[in-house]
């Protein structure tokens, strides 16, 4: 869409920037939540203190999924086993590593109906949380399209017309947030 003036344009690129980071944080807590299946992206991130300088582990070595709920990594340094071990315990992500002297094997135990009820309720709540980050997007744009109007620098059409794009935008957003949301409460009760 064309922008009255450089206002206007700034405050969508806000208000769409705020969105996308509510979005991308919650794919990247859902990602984390553990669903009874291996995920590399659950040690990923973790760091290794290896030569002096933290290290993430999939910098280290080879990060895979033998099974649904084995995760092997397999590093090229052998000598580092005891140091990823160390930091996979530090990190507290609630599996224990086992160590055979090649390769580090995470097992993930079968969630029990309690524990899958409970993640549904997180990812619910992370939903809801998200969901509040939208809306309070949205009320920033629609008070800033309020400071333009009263200022008189864009006519009013235009401000009401820059305000159903920012509902229009917010109710997809709220879609998106949903589908994801029914995405992982599906993948978390599925045995």
């Amino acid at each position: 869409m064309n922008y009255a003036n450089p206002q206007i344009e700034e405050l969508f690129l806000t208000f769409e920037m705020e969105c996308d980071k509510a979005i991308s944080y919650m794919k990247s807590e859902y990602n984390l939540m553990r669903a009874g299946r291996a995920n590399p992206k659950l040690v990923e991130s973790i760091k290794v203190d290896y030569y002096g300088a933290l290290t993430p582990i999939n910098q280290m070595g080879n990060i895979s999924i033998p099974e649904p709920r084995c995760l092997v990594i397999t590093l090229w340094d052998k000598s580092a086993l005891k140091l990823v071990e160390k930091a996979i315990l530090a990190a507290n992500i609630g599996i224990t590593p086992q160590n055979d002297g090649t390769v580090i094997r995470l097992t993930f135990p079968v969630l029990t109906e309690e524990r899958r009820k409970e993640l549904v309720k997180q990812v619910k709540k992370l939903a809801e949380d998200t969901k509040v980050v939208l809306r309070n997007a949205r009320r920033d744009a629609m008070d800033s399209l309020k400071k333009e109007k009263n200022a008189k620098t864009v006519s009013e059409d235009l401000i009401s017309d820059y305000e159903a794009e920012v509902d229009k935008s917010l109710s997809k957003l709220i879609e998106t947030v949903d589908k994801l949301s029914k995405e992982k409460e599906n993948d978390v009760m599925s045995v």
